[in-house]
């Protein structure tokens, strides 16, 4: 856990202040989103590097897991308290800012924002036969294990890959 808030606070220090702005507007107007995507972002992090820990942090299966892990968890968190339709929206908000914020080259950059748009489908698509507030991460989690058996390779920034979880070479 130590870990995980020296790297938080390290990646916040190295915000400028206009990214650190933009931040603001995003948690600020939404305290209890805010709260419950950092504590999923702990959570897809501490998931992803216990069941993948040489892939977690670079760009093969478990960075595509982690990321549709990460949004999938903010919207279940999210939606015990909301409804999924602004949950959906904080989602996306979250996960695209966490891009601009940490730009990545392009690839990179398809291949988490797609990864990010896969898990907040795979929870949508859940949704109607689960009640938001019996939701568990085991749910997602175990989806996410049969969405990692058809996992494509991206090779191009033009490629679409639906809703398959996309990963770049290991």
């Amino acid at each position: 856990m130590r870990k995980i808030i020296k790297i938080l606070f390290n990646t916040i220090r190295t915000l400028s202040f206009q990214k650190l702005l933009r931040l603001l507007k995003l948690v600020v107007p939404h305290p209890l989103f805010a709260f419950l995507g950092f504590y999923a972002t702990i959570k897809s992090f501490t998931l992803a590097e216990k069941f993948f820990p040489k892939t977690s942090a670079t760009n093969g299966v478990g960075n595509a897991f982690r990321h549709a892990l990460w949004s999938a968890l903010i919207m279940m968190y999210c939606c015990k308290i909301s409804s999924p339709k602004k949950a959906l929206k904080f989602c996306k908000e979250m996960t695209d800012l966490h891009e601009e914020l940490f730009p990545n080259e392009p690839l990179e950059k398809k291949m988490d924002l797609h990864n990010n748009q896969v898990g907040m489908n795979l929870f949508m698509d859940m949704l109607p036969g689960i009640h938001r507030q019996f939701f568990e991460k085991n749910f997602i989690i175990d989806s996410l294990f049969e969405k990692l058996k058809t996992a494509k390779v991206l090779t191009d920034l033009k490629e679409n890959h639906n809703n398959d979880l996309v990963y770049l070479a290991e």
